[in-house]
């Protein structure tokens, strides 16, 4: 009877993932042979790498050995994850973009592939930001070129090889 002067709770929000990340995990797969095959080349051969499933790439100290190559690489990829993502894209020479990121990590958005899937890009790019993110370029708050698009595009595999980390190959430098 007396329930009509209860207080109302006020409405739940949704809770919120922690480390936060974007709604949009693409079905894109960029072949990692020729992901290898370009960090070589932008290092010149000079280092070693792991590789993750999705192709995010970690540029390893050197002389490690194939288990200590996993335990660095999952552990940068844990320190990018759970501090704030922060991505430095740069436009490469062969017309790729390397998407890098603090602690010695990489992406690469492979032209042809983000070409061929450009609609798809330009339709979800907004859903490559991570929970409650801002992002301030030239454009606005959450206002991207192609450039940034793309860039939000590569970032997104760094999150899925983030949540999952599996090293699927430590490549190493050229003698």
């Amino acid at each position: 009877m007396f329930g009509i002067f209860k207080k109302k709770e006020p409405p739940k929000e949704p809770p919120k993932r922690f480390p936060p990340v974007p709604d949009w995990q693409p079905g894109v797969v960029q072949p990692i042979d020729r992901i290898c095959e370009r960090i070589r080349y932008y290092t010149d051969g000079s280092k070693d790498f792991a590789v993750f499933t999705h192709g995010t790439c970690v540029l390893l100290e050197d002389g490690l050995s194939e288990e200590q190559a996993e335990r660095f690489a999952k552990d940068v990829l844990h320190k990018i994850f759970h501090a704030h993502p922060d991505m430095n894209p740069l436009n490469m020479d062969d017309g790729n973009i390397l998407v890098r990121y603090n602690h010695r990590a990489v992406n690469v958005v492979l032209n042809d592939i983000a070409q061929e899937n450009w609609l798809e890009i330009d339709n979800r790019h907004q859903q490559a930001l991570a929970t409650d993110e801002v992002l301030i370029t030239r454009l606005g708050n959450n206002r991207f070129d192609e450039f940034g698009k793309k860039a939000l595009f590569g970032r997104c595999f760094m999150f899925m090889d983030a949540q999952s980390p599996k090293v699927v190959r430590v490549e190493r430098r050229a003698v």
